[in-house]
């Protein structure tokens, strides 16, 4: 079965939100300087390239990823393209019947034409509209290519909030580059990290036949 990997690459071209960390590997230990391993020290932020936020990002009392709910992030899943270049996404930005029985939404703009190294001046993310629609019929993920799920410019962020309130959760800065519409099984786990408020993550999917 085909293996789709929709993950941006983590390295220091990677552009990343603004005033954010960006990727760091700094040598500790070096065989050619006479070490036995090759040893890095690791600097980013826990929203580098593709990820998942925690609740904690946005909640006072929300999970770090350790304690977020694993399911989530593993299982059926549902590729659909939109065309909106920027605002909140409705249900009605979608093709009819397209998100019928989806309990798993990646949404494919623009966004994933974007080269690495270039942060996207416009970009559509959700509305609350949206997320109460698909909670209404059992979605308990929503990934976008986009950056983030609400808008640029947010300080209340009603979309990350309506998220945490319908107990579902988000991917952001996925690759969808290539990858046809349709159905497919979704692999993005966080790492099992403390206190952070959110993680990288290696999202796949996996054609279902």
């Amino acid at each position: 079965m085909p293996i789709y990997d929709i993950t941006r690459t983590v390295s220091p071209d990677l552009k990343v939100w603004p005033g954010d960390a960006t990727y760091a590997a700094a040598p500790a230990l070096q065989l050619r300087d006479g070490a036995s391993v090759n040893l890095m020290t690791l600097t980013l932020s826990p929203h580098t390239g593709t990820h998942a936020d925690a609740y904690y990002h946005y909640e006072m009392d929300g999970a770090h990823p350790a304690a977020m709910p694993l399911e989530k992030y593993i299982g059926a899943a549902r590729v659909v393209t939109v065309s909106k270049r920027q605002g909140g996404l409705t249900p009605d930005d979608f093709p009819a019947g397209s998100l019928i029985g989806v309990t798993r939404l990646l949404i494919h703009s623009h966004v994933s034409d974007s080269p690495d190294d270039v942060w996207p001046e416009e970009f559509p993310y959700l509305s609350v509209e949206l997320i109460a629609h698909l909670k209404a019929q059992g979605c308990v993920l929503i990934g976008l290519d986009s950056p983030s799920v609400d808008d640029f410019t947010s300080k209340d962020l009603p979309c990350h909030h309506a998220l945490f309130q319908a107990g579902m959760v988000n991917l952001e800065t996925v690759q969808l580059r290539g990858v046809p519409d349709g159905d497919y099984e979704l692999i993005a786990l966080p790492l099992k990290l403390d206190l952070a408020c959110g993680s990288p993550v290696r999202a796949i999917l996996r054609a279902l036949a």
